[in-house]
């Protein structure tokens, strides 16, 4: 007997989702601890399954289903989000169930066709669009690039349940199936990190989301993410937590980016820190070879200045700060002032290209310094100066 069985989280809805308590890397994504692949069953009258796994957790699945209802009751699948960690049992799952419709948006009913190369007959829905389930409705919102073109919400009416896909998620793999049964800093500090290295690039999106969802009114119990756990209480948090990330308010941290060969750029480094501490400013300090980029992507989210520093390696920037760096351009932080500095044998290129990549990030760069070999105390002094201007100028 697997022991797999389903969780009441409303009167029609369980859930039916998976644990996966070994995932240590989501797409360069550090997921320290796990995560969740939720999906939800709605036993209305017509008996509808919200989403599915990862395709390696669709045993797990199918198990929570039978444990409260015959699998061939399920009539309706809705599908709304393509990513592959849920859409990727969908192919099984209809060869399983057979169910009468499958549901996407106009965009999900394409990128489906194009993940699966299938003639599946996947029906699409309208934005503010319903179905009909005998005894209750659900009712679609598009919520495009959040995180992906096919991104929609649902919402149960009845139980007033918001099957929400990725937005307001979060890695975190756990026993636990609703947000109130956990440390409120562990939900905030995974929320951060998830928000920060997915929902980021889409900020200005979440702004309009949160819009939406005020001028229709909804105000839902009952918030079914796809990762992460259930929110039934204190659901305002998540929508405080969203509206001030997207803001972006540059705050009075700075945080400080690098890596080193002979220990030169890290005095550098630890200058410019102490030099922005001195002044007033939160730092915060991660070396490169010890910190993984989605944790750098994390700290920004509150930062108002980001300080790189790179030795030249083969007249290029070090390779774990160019990796960081590739990533943290990828995600688009507005509002940040920027420094770059580093140590170099003979070439110097990498604060040149590090002040490129500032540019392109359009990350204004309040200063660069390059050192040739061991920096002096002179130049040590000039770092410090360096980490005084960034604190003060997040100061206004």
């Amino acid at each position: 007997m697997d022991g797999f069985k389903a969780l009441k989280i409303s009167p029609k809805v369980y859930w039916v989702g998976a644990v996966d308590w070994g995932v240590r890397d989501f797409h360069g994504y550090s997921t320290s601890r796990g995560t969740t692949y939720n999906a939800y069953l709605i036993l209305a009258d017509k008996v509808t399954l919200v989403d599915t796994v990862k395709p390696a957790f669709f045993g797990e699945m199918m198990a929570r289903i039978k444990s409260v209802v015959d699998p061939s009751k399920v009539e309706i699948i809705v599908s709304n989000h393509s990513e592959l960690d849920h859409s990727g049992s969908l192919p099984a799952a209809i060869s399983a169930l057979k169910p009468e419709k499958v549901y996407a948006s106009k965009m999900g009913q394409l990128a489906l066709k194009n993940h699966f190369h299938w003639n599946a007959p996947v029906e699409a829905v309208a934005d503010g669009g319903s179905l009909d389930l005998g005894n209750d409705k659900l009712v679609f919102y598009e919520s495009r690039m959040l995180h992906w073109p096919d991104s929609m919400v649902s919402l149960l009416a009845g139980d007033n349940v918001l099957f929400s896909n990725d937005i307001f998620g979060m890695h975190l793999a756990s026993y636990e199936r609703f947000a109130d049964e956990l440390s409120p800093e562990v939900l905030e500090q995974e929320a951060a990190k998830y928000y920060a290295n997915i929902i980021t690039p889409y900020s200005h999106l979440v702004l309009q989301f949160l819009s939406k969802v005020k001028a229709l009114g909804l105000n839902p119990a009952v918030i079914a993410c796809d990762h992460g756990p259930v929110w039934r209480k204190d659901i305002g948090r998540l929508a405080d937590w969203y509206g001030k990330w997207a803001k972006r308010d540059p705050q009075g941290k700075v945080v400080v980016l690098y890596d080193t060969m002979w220990g030169s750029t890290e005095r550098l480094a630890n200058s410019l820190a102490e030099g922005a501490h001195s002044a007033g400013a939160r730092v915060k300090v991660l070396p490169l070879h010890s910190s993984h980029r989605s944790d750098a992507a994390t700290e920004l989210l509150d930062a108002g200045a980001l300080a790189v520093g790179s030795p030249t390696l083969n007249q290029n920037i070090f390779p774990t700060v160019a990796d960081a760096m590739t990533y943290i351009k990828g995600l688009k932080f507005k509002n940040l002032i920027g420094a770059s500095f580093g140590s170099y044998g003979w070439s110097g290129d990498s604060v040149k290209q590090l002040s490129a990549l500032l540019k392109e990030m359009q990350v204004p760069e309040t200063a660069a310094l390059a050192c040739q070999y061991v920096p002096s105390e002179d130049v040590a002094a000039q770092a410090f100066s360096i980490g005084v201007g960034l604190a003060q100028k997040l100061k206004g």
